[in-house]
């Protein structure tokens, strides 16, 4: 652990030549991984990742810098090597103690992943991947993994401010992959949070995510090829939030918006999307993928609220581009992986709020289009909102009932399009996990969304005309 003796000479050594703020992220994370393949355990890995990053702000310029070298003499080179960044007298007083950051613990305690058996764990990988290698012949390959990192953390800063945090987290990962007269198909799932391991043991639950990745990567390898058009589409819920993620969520984040390089910057107050449409960014939902009790600043986590009724009602900010926006206080989004990476604002457990229609209700008001499920990967261009995301798991709708599965579905869009095109939002809310990249590293985060109705946006396909299905 460092000590607040030497994280204060740190700091106050950092501000001698004109930072106008300085803060020391200290860092003590553990990663366990176990895999196995067709059944074996491939691998089972700890490593561990540890060190010191120093931030100096001087209004709005910042530098960064980290190292492992957590001794006297690893910092203060560290620190003075950054104060070369600056050439004025010191004009920020030395502080001569710290507070300690109070905060309402979100992410409730449970038994550490230190306490568990890793043959407890291989066993319920062992049995998952049974379940999928045993539903059918054609699923030639299996995959079973769970992934464990535990973080230490503490945050000190200029003004004073203590900050220190425990994290866990856990993911059962499982793909399969299947094959037959060429064609191959592979289905991924991953379920993660910061439960605890009896979460995922829980009332057969990874058995039962087995047995749903099993069945339905033989039912998309049997399926047809998806028609290409413009027509309406229906996005699943949970993971399907992971268009609003890429496409819109990254725009409001103070990361783009600050330096005008998105294509929402000054639109708050503005509609943006259409009025059935809210959406949240909630950093403090209990253990939750996502979520954190303080976010890398050390400022509480909070519930953002981004769209109400269509209308834009604020950004994601971190302090530092909150100085580019008007003095924006920042609202304890700011996120890193590790203490080599410079913090910045991140999304969390980004949604689209719960709507008022049910899901089986915008299918039957669908006459004729696309039952977009899950996705398996895309690209956006966040000066533009330009996306393209295919889907993994895909349906035809037709006269108002789901038919037949189809494959290598895409859809094709802008941001600013797709959110005012959304006309019916279901009730039927759902998160999806996944690992987020960005200037910041890679993160854990939550996507997602009830079951929504886009009107009309453009399918990339290779089966033709829709009408000839």
């Amino acid at each position: 652990m460092l000590s607040k003796k030497l994280a204060l000479d740190t700091i106050n050594l950092s501000l001698k030549t004109g930072a106008d703020f300085a803060e020391l992220f200290y860092e003590d994370t553990t990663k366990q991984f176990i895999q196995l393949d067709n059944g074996k355990v491939e691998d089972l890995v700890e490593g561990q990742i540890f060190g010191v990053g120093i931030r100096l702000l001087k209004g709005l310029r910042s530098v960064y810098g980290y190292t492992n070298n957590v001794t006297k003499k690893g910092l203060f080179e560290l620190a003075n090597k950054l104060s070369k960044s600056f050439d004025d007298k010191q004009i920020v007083k030395d502080i001569d103690k710290f507070e300690v950051t109070h905060y309402k613990r979100v992410n409730k305690k449970v038994l550490s992943y230190n306490e568990v058996n890793k043959k407890d764990i291989i066993d319920l990988l062992k049995k998952s991947t049974a379940v999928m290698a045993n539903y059918d012949k054609r699923i030639v390959r299996t995959v079973g993994g769970f992934l464990i990192t535990m973080t230490d953390v503490n945050i000190f800063n200029s003004k004073g401010k203590f900050t220190k945090d425990h994290r866990e987290w856990g993911r059962f990962i499982l793909q399969s992959i299947a094959s037959e007269n060429r064609k191959i198909e592979t289905r991924f799932d991953g379920p993660g949070n910061q439960k605890g391991w009896e979460w995922f043991k829980e009332d057969n639950r990874m058995l039962k995510v087995a047995q749903h990745n099993a069945e339905k990567v033989i039912l998309m390898l049997g399926a047809k090829e998806c028609p290409s058009g413009n027509f309406p589409v229906v996005i699943g819920n949970g993971w399907g939030g992971v268009i609003f993620h890429e496409a819109c969520g990254h725009q409001l984040e103070a990361t783009s918006v600050a330096k005008k390089l998105s294509v929402f910057t000054d639109m708050v107050g503005k509609a943006i999307a259409s009025p059935v449409v809210s959406a949240y960014d909630n950093g403090v939902l209990a253990n939750e993928w996502g979520s954190s009790n303080v976010d890398d600043e050390g400022i509480p986590a909070q519930n953002n609220l981004l769209i109400k009724d269509g209308i834009l009602q604020d950004y994601l900010v971190d302090s530092f581009n909150g100085r580019r926006m008007n003095n924006h206080p920042g609202n304890g989004c700011c996120r890193r992986e590790s203490y080599k990476y410079e913090p910045t604002s991140r999304m969390s457990n980004t949604y689209i709020a719960k709507g008022k229609s049910k899901p089986e209700d915008i299918i039957k008001a669908t006459k004729l289009g696309i039952y977009a499920v899950s996705f398996n990967g895309g690209s956006v261009n966040p000066a533009t909102g330009e996306f393209n995301f295919g889907c993994s798991e895909a349906y035809l709708i037709k006269d108002g009932k789901i038919d037949q599965p189809l494959r290598g579905a895409t859809l094709i869009g802008k941001a600013t399009e797709i959110l005012k095109n959304i006309d019916m939002v279901g009730n039927d809310v759902d998160l999806g996990q996944g690992m987020c990249g960005s200037s910041s590293g890679s993160i854990p985060v939550n996507v997602g969304q009830p079951t929504i109705r886009i009107k009309t946006i453009i399918v990339g396909g290779r089966g033709g005309s829709i009408n000839e299905l």
